[in-house]
């Protein structure tokens, strides 16, 4: 680029008059700083930290609300509101957690952590788990249809175009099992499900990797609803921390992986 720039100043200055060349001021080439390895490092790292910081703050009002005994109290109240209403059609109100954690696979402005703290006092751990992973796995399997079968017009109206085009260039049908497993677990179930649809990648990897990468994420919420309920703050602030640093860690790996430093 700086080539550039000297020699059409010196084209320039030859074909131009002897008094506009003697008024003229030199040009001067800026230099361009190429983009070290270590700015790459940088730029990777901040991005993935960036991606931590609505977690910790969720983490840290869900512990104000867990600390404090009037917003514990009317918590406790609408968790038992809700368990009583549930009882009474059990079979409606383990289909709606099922659809509701599926639909929170498939769209980002849903979350199946809402709900999850009434699926708990409703029906414990154990069985809270299970629903959990099983939506989520649901959700993925459907955001891969919509991508493989219905297209990207489709695609496009359930989440964002930019997403999509940062990570659909960058994984391919060809993509190594490991490297789809990391993918899934670095990003909202929602993106990769969608990416690898409309790539037509192979279903049964991809179910595999999203059964998986889903697993650790449905036993850690559990686990974190039930520390909340329970008012264990040390429990679930330490157990956030975990999360939020594997979910780093994750996207972080993920980029260096895809920028081929990894």
């Amino acid at each position: 680029m700086a080539n550039m720039v000297d020699c059409s100043a010196r084209v320039s200055t030859e074909r131009a008059p002897s008094s506009v060349v003697r008024n003229a001021e030199p040009h001067t080439a800026i230099p361009v700083e190429p983009k070290t390895p270590k700015s790459g490092e940088t730029d990777r790292l901040a991005a993935a930290c960036k991606r931590a910081l609505v977690p910790v703050l969720l983490c840290a009002a869900l512990a104000i609300v867990a600390s404090s005994d009037a917003l514990y109290s009317g918590l406790l109240w609408l968790l038992t509101s809700a368990e009583a209403i549930i009882k009474t059609h059990p079979v409606s109100g383990i289909l709606l957690f099922v659809v509701f954690a599926a639909l929170s696979a498939m769209l980002a402005f849903v979350s199946a952590a809402v709900i999850t703290p009434v699926a708990i006092h409703t029906w414990g751990e154990p069985l809270s788990m299970l629903l959990l992973w099983s939506g989520w796995t649901l959700g993925g399997v459907c955001a891969y249809g919509v991508g493989r079968f219905l297209g990207r017009p489709a695609v496009t109206s359930l989440t964002s175009t930019a997403a999509l085009a940062r990570w659909e260039d960058r994984i391919s049908t060809r993509a190594p099992f490991g490297l789809v497993l990391l993918f899934q677990v670095a990003l909202p179930s929602e993106v990769p499900g969608y990416v690898l649809g409309l790539l037509r990648y192979r279903f049964a990897k991809y179910v595999l990797a999203l059964a998986l990468a889903e697993l650790p994420y449905a036993v850690t919420t559990i686990y974190l609803g039930a520390s909340f309920i329970e008012r264990r703050i040390p429990a679930f602030l330490g157990l956030g921390i975990v999360v939020v640093l594997f979910s780093v860690w994750a996207f972080y790996t993920l980029q260096k992986r895809l920028s081929g430093k990894g």
